[in-house]
């Protein structure tokens, strides 16, 4: 069995990630290692964290506030599983999770990460079947997906937004592509920041995307959006 590296990177929200540790547990695939970032918690995360308390090993890190994508590359340093999942402090994943990707990826040794349906609240985030070209026109894949560690080549740290579509965009680059679990295999804490500053896809449309209290974020929406295209040469 494959060693899965579950690297989380957390800046505060330790009720989450206990969450998400109890769902680690659960797991039927016990060949697994966890790589906590604590990214500059206000309340440190080893002081709040047993790994007895979860019944595998567990270990933590911390550094001073760097962003979610510095966070996740100094857990892939850390970590030594020849698979790597980056799994946000507010993912709660299905028992089978780990166990299906690990398995797609046996069965598909050309794909180099496995990604799957997730659920953001009681909202359905679908993904859709592998299409390069429809992945350069726009994301569909979560950062939440089972990679081979040779495939991995980093997150872009001076992005603030798009970290995933960057990744998957770079790899594509290098002839990497994914393989899709068409299945809902873990559900997303609504909160403040993170996933829930995403607005509804209207809001990006005429009139909505011009109102007072939308245009900002639209506008940061489209400038962040611009910067991952031009690096892709993405017209």
């Amino acid at each position: 069995m494959h060693l899965i590296s579950i690297i989380i990177p957390v800046y505060n929200h330790l009720a989450d990630l206990k969450k998400a540790l109890y769902s680690i547990k659960k797991q039927s695939y016990k060949n697994i290692e966890v790589v906590i970032v604590d990214d500059g918690s206000e309340v440190e995360v080893a002081g709040e964290i047993n790994p007895r308390d979860f019944g595998f090993n567990i270990l933590i890190h911390r550094q001073e506030n760097k962003g979610a994508p510095a966070a996740r590359n100094k857990g892939f340093e850390l970590s030594k599983g020849e698979l790597v999942i980056f799994w946000d402090a507010d993912v709660i994943a299905a028992p089978e999770m780990l166990s299906k990707m690990q398995n797609v990826l046996i069965v598909h040794p050309e794909a180099s990460y496995a990604y799957c349906d997730f659920y953001y609240g009681k909202k359905q985030m679908k993904a859709q079947k592998f299409d390069a070209e429809k992945l350069r026109e726009n994301n569909y894949i979560m950062t939440t997906g089972l990679i081979r560690r040779e495939d991995f080549p980093g997150f872009d740290e001076s992005l603030k937004r798009w970290q995933d579509w960057d990744l998957w965009l770079t790899m594509l680059e290098k002839n990497k592509i994914g393989i899709y679990i068409p299945e809902f295999l873990f559900f997303a804490i609504p909160h403040k920041g993170g996933i829930s500053g995403w607005l509804p896809s209207f809001a990006y449309k005429k009139p909505w995307r011009w109102l007072p209290g939308i245009s900002g974020k639209v506008k940061e929406y489209d400038a962040t959006k611009r910067i991952v295209m031009e690096k892709h040469h993405i017209t």
